[in-house]
């Protein structure tokens, strides 16, 4: 399996935004201008232009010197160079990119305050007020002295935190708009708050109580749209519901089906051996940093010779150091295994006894309020999320999220050489929450009000001479970005408050896609994958690229019920236009469905369930005269369905909430073969 750090087969990199015809799916799409801009250090200037009308004419490289140049206004801040390109651009040689031969910008400090940072303007520096704040008769306020900035791990959320505030300003005029409407009591998106609840407040009033901040701060109840809403209807089986689909099986199911089978389902049962076979450990900590470290940046390579002698000091039989360490072998064990739906069933899956012998020490560590013991609970819910038990991770992620809110609700209490270390935990809960949340209604932890006080993460230091990998970040932060953008998809368009007419989606779709094309833009070239159905080499590229379709998908999901709804809507061009784009994201997950498999070891339970989702969604698609015109072939569906039926069959071994989703299908494929021959779509 390649990792982040090899380079990918030669291939062409195609945008994922190119126009496509409407009667078919084309497999040649043309590069974007600036496509590996990252990689090549290249600066465009392509004007790049909201739906809304702003128009970018920087490139994320220009916003990283910008933010270099207010930092060299601090002489007393600066940090020490360790080398020079010979451009006069300052390199860190530790803070490397995907490959080799990219070097990014070195972490410096910086004045900016946090309306300026929020706004992307220059600040002057001044105190206690800058000149904008002073302006606005806003509160200014600074950093803390010594917090860094990494502009290069940042470059790929810089864009998103800009335009978030474009989705802001859009989801603004749509309050003021539907809450003008005569005679009407239903709540703004964002807010629970009602009319009568606001004592009569005008919208007006209501716009200049928002903070201007940014992040997490739009909606009158404070209620970040980067995170999951407590009531939405994403889930996969939220679409049973829908026309054309709900007749696709013969009883009525909801989400709630599925946590009941995961609360029913027969504890863990783990061995008690007392002996470890520590004789493949070098190989098993080698495939950690190379394959899986990668999707959670939570271990640091550069101080694990130290964290493994002091497991081996206590017989790997005590402390956070021995169970980090278990977790590190089960999970690189793990790794080099395949796929898990590929072991037959019964046959322990690889790395269990190490996980076993760590799950022994986690009840000493739950009780241990420390970034190592919460650092334990990620690593134990990701080797829970290998094994296919989401409920249990959730569990033990409660867990994780408490301890974290404990140590970040005091000034203090995280020591200064674990704050790198806090934040990639922290930011690890937030997307296995976030994940978790948006197929199961569960309580929520309460960790994503830590997110506007938590930083990203910017490199571990450097303590070992020989490493045994490198500490990479890209796929990390990319998926943070990803992780947020679907959550305000959530938030904006399947929340209980949202909206569901047309005419409303219509800026609130063309808003998202936009963001969602940024985010591609903004990945590093060796992390933007080809938007054809080739299949992908490097499973990072592989996974993403499935990330990015689901996304895709969710964002014009709703005008699919429209037309199931009532047939006459695909008359209006836009809603054919926005039907084609979600049915040609859903196609593009499913064919080779195989390719999954690159991310099994993260994300098979999310992975399977959005599988479903959109097989279920072109199932219904096909029924429709007009919908399955924007299909490819009957012929290459029913293989592209048939595959997919066979796929999920192969996970239903390893959770119960797997094998409904694979009976469901498997019926409905039966049932929709039977509907087509009764109209005479099937001989």
């Amino acid at each position: 399996m390649d990792t982040v750090a090899s380079n990918p087969p030669a291939q062409d990199v195609k945008s994922p935004q190119t126009s496509v015809s409407r009667r078919k799916f084309s497999n040649s799409v043309p590069s974007p201008p600036g496509a590996g801009l990252m990689a090549s250090l290249a600066v465009h200037t392509l004007p790049l232009k909201s739906p809304n009308g702003s128009v970018y004419s920087d490139s994320i490289l220009e916003q990283a010197k910008r933010q270099r140049q207010v930092s060299s206004s601090s002489p007393d801040q600066e940090l020490p160079m360790d080398r020079n390109n010979g451009n006069g651009m300052e390199m860190n040689p530790r803070k490397r990119g995907i490959n080799d031969t990219t070097e990014y910008p070195r972490r410096r400090a910086t004045i900016a305050c946090e309306i300026c940072r929020g706004r992307k303007s220059r600040c002057d520096g001044a105190k206690p007020k800058c000149r904008l704040c002073s302006e606005l008769n806003a509160e200014c306020v600074y950093r803390e002295p010594g917090v860094k900035l990494d502009a290069g791990d940042k470059l790929i959320l810089e864009r998103l935190n800009r335009i978030e505030g474009l989705l802001q300003s859009n989801m603004l005029s749509h309050v003021k708009s539907t809450s003008l409407t005569a005679g009407s009591s239903a709540t703004s998106v964002g807010t629970n708050m009602s009319r009568e609840d606001r004592n009569g407040d005008s919208i007006d009033d209501v716009i200049e109580s928002i903070p201007i901040t940014g992040l997490g701060t739009w909606g009158i109840s404070q209620t970040s749209i980067s995170t999951m809403p407590k009531v939405h209807t994403t889930p996969a089986l939220h679409l049973l519901q829908w026309p054309m689909i709900r007749d696709l099986v013969s009883r009525p199911y909801d989400p709630q089906h599925l946590l009941q089978l995961e609360l029913s389902r027969e504890p863990l049962q783990l061995g008690t051996s007392l002996s470890l076979d520590l004789s493949n450990t070098g190989a098993y900590v080698q495939a950690f940093f190379n394959r899986v470290n990668v999707w959670y940046a939570c271990v640091n390579p550069n101080n694990w010779s130290s964290l493994y002698q002091t497991a081996l000091s206590h017989g790997f039989r005590e402390g956070p150091e021995s169970c980090i360490v278990l977790l590190v072998l089960a999970l690189g064990s793990a790794s080099l295994g395949g796929s898990i739906s590929q072991i037959p069933k019964g046959k322990e899956p690889p790395g269990m006894p190490y996980f076993s012998a760590a799950w022994a020490l986690l009840p000493g560590l739950m009780t241990r309020n420390n970034m190592l013991s919460a650092q334990c609970m990620i690593l134990t819910s990701a080797y829970l999320f290998y094994i296919v038990r989401p409920l249990e991770a959730w569990t033990v992620l409660s867990n994780a999220s408490m301890k974290l809110q404990l140590l970040l609700s005091g000034h203090g209490r995280i020591p200064a050489h674990n704050k790198e270390l806090s934040e990639r935990v922290f930011w690890n809960a937030v997307l296995f929450e976030s994940d978790l949340l948006a197929e199961l209604d569960l309580p929520h932890s309460g960790i994503v009000q830590f997110e506007e006080m938590v930083g990203l993460p910017c490199g571990f230091e450097d303590e070992d001479d020989d490493p045994p990998g490198r500490d990479e970040l890209w796929y990390f932060l990319a998926e943070i970005a990803l992780r947020r953008l679907l959550n305000r998809v959530s938030h904006t368009i399947y929340s209980k408050d949202a909206t569901t007419s047309i005419a409303a989606l219509d800026t609130l779709s063309t808003e998202l896609d936009f963001q969602l094309a940024q985010w591609y833009e903004s990945l590093p070239e060796p992390l933007q994958f080809p938007y054809n159905q080739v299949p992908i080499a490097n499973p990072f590229q592989s996974v993403l690229r499935l990330r990015y379709f689901a996304c895709r998908t969710i964002i014009f999901r709703p005008y699919i019920l429209a037309v199931l709804e009532n047939e006459q809507a695909i008359i209006d061009p836009a809603v054919r236009d926005n039907c084609h784009k979600c049915l040609e994201a859903s196609v593009r997950q499913l064919e080779h469905v195989t390719a999954h498999h690159a991310g099994h070891l993260p994300y098979l339970w999310q992975g399977a369930l959005s599988i479903v989702s959109q097989t279920l969604l072109v199932m219904g698609a096909t029924m429709s005269h007009s919908l399955s015109a924007l299909l490819p072939p009957p012929a290459q569906m029913d293989a592209i369905i048939n595959e997919v039926v066979i796929e999920i069959e192969g996970y239903s071994h390893l959770a119960p909430s797997l094998r409904l989703s694979a009976e469901i299908i498997r019926e409905a494929e039966r049932r929709r073969q039977i509907f087509l021959r009764s109209i005479g779509v099937r001989a």
